[in-house]
């Protein structure tokens, strides 16, 4: 468990924020892993609103980042209020630029990280389709140029033409002779 205790903060007296935490050995990974169960907000001497931390996870020897750690939409909740019946509905909670290791910490510094970004971001994504679009254009270009026909590969052929004389022709052809 990880207590960060604020003291009064404007109109809340004693406003302490708990993260608890685990950390549990996976067989198909092979190495511990920790992760953040939940986060607990208390103020006046009393717990007021519990979430649940649904995919704040990472190896036990790193640490874990994230830019924002959030109970809102537009940040992909990872923050999930735990019941209906508390006051966490009435809460909304974002750490920015979050970064935590449970354990193994050493001088004082984060070990490695590992980070909640995905790899496929939309503007990768975006990218991608682009590049595969272009891809395409371009292979279909290249078949049309591979295919073309030139006419008759620039061969002369010296072709003797028969022009049919008509009759007045031949009988101005007699007297001019």
């Amino acid at each position: 468990m990880l207590t960060l205790r604020f003291g009064d903060v404007e109109d809340l007296k004693g406003l302490v924020i708990r993260l608890l935490m685990s950390n549990m050995f996976y067989e198909s990974a092979g190495q511990n892993w920790f992760t953040l169960d939940s986060v607990h907000i208390h103020y006046n001497s009393t717990l007021e609103a519990t979430f649940n931390a649904t995919e704040v996870y990472a190896p036990a020897t790193y640490s874990y980042h994230c830019q924002h750690v959030s109970s809102l939409q537009k940040y992909d909740t990872l923050l999930v209020p735990s019941s209906h019946s508390d006051s966490s509905m009435h809460w909304h909670i974002t750490f920015t630029d979050f970064q935590i290791q449970a354990f193994n910490v050493q001088s004082d510094q984060f070990a490695s990280v590992s980070d909640c970004a995905t790899f496929f971001t939309p503007a990768i994504l975006m990218g991608l389709i682009t590049s595969l679009i272009l891809l395409l254009v371009l292979a279909y270009a290249l078949h049309m140029v591979v295919h073309l026909k030139s006419i008759d590969r620039y061969e002369e052929h010296k072709t003797t033409v028969y022009f049919p004389r008509s009759p007045e022709t031949e009988c101005a052809d007699k007297y001019s002779l």
